[in-house]
C-alpha cells in the first residue's frame, strides 16, 4: 500500500532511499535532489532502487534547488531525471523540464499557502 507525495532537500543515493524503503506504507511519488549525479550515478540511486516498489521517482537538478532545503526544492526545483515508474502514470513522460511544484500539483498533491 503507498500513500502520499514526498520532496525531499536530500539527495537521490542509496541511503535516501532506504528511507523509503523501510516504510510500511511507502510514498507513490518522491522528488530528490540529483546532487550533481556523481560517481556512478550516485546521486540519482533512488531511480531504480525504488522502481521495483512502484515508487514514481523525480530528481530535480541541484543547480534549481538547494540541496537539503525541501522547501527550495518545492519552490524552484525543475526535474531532470525520472524512473519508469513515472513514465507508465499519469502519462508523465514529458516530466523532464517541469517544476517540481507544478508536478507535486499534477499529482493532486496539496500545496501550501505562500
Amino acid at each position: 500500500m503507498s500513500s502520499g507525495i514526498v520532496v525531499s532537500g536530500s539527495h537521490g543515493g542509496i541511503s535516501s532511499s532506504r528511507y523509503v524503503e523501510a516504510q510500511p506504507r511507502k510514498p507513490w511519488a518522491v522528488f530528490l535532489n540529483d546532487a550533481g549525479v556523481g560517481k556512478n550515478q550516485a546521486g540519482i540511486a533512488a531511480l531504480s532502487r525504488l522502481e521495483p516498489y512502484g515508487v514514481m521517482v523525480f530528481c530535480y537538478s541541484h543547480e534549481s534547488a538547494c540541496i537539503g532545503q525541501a522547501q527550495d526544492a518545492f519552490e524552484c526545483g525543475v526535474v531532470r531525471f525520472i524512473n519508469t515508474s513515472v513514465r507508465a502514470h499519469f502519462q508523465l513522460g514529458n516530466a523532464v523540464g517541469q517544476s517540481v511544484f507544478d508536478l507535486v500539483r499534477k499529482l493532486g498533491g496539496r500545496t501550501p499557502h505562500r
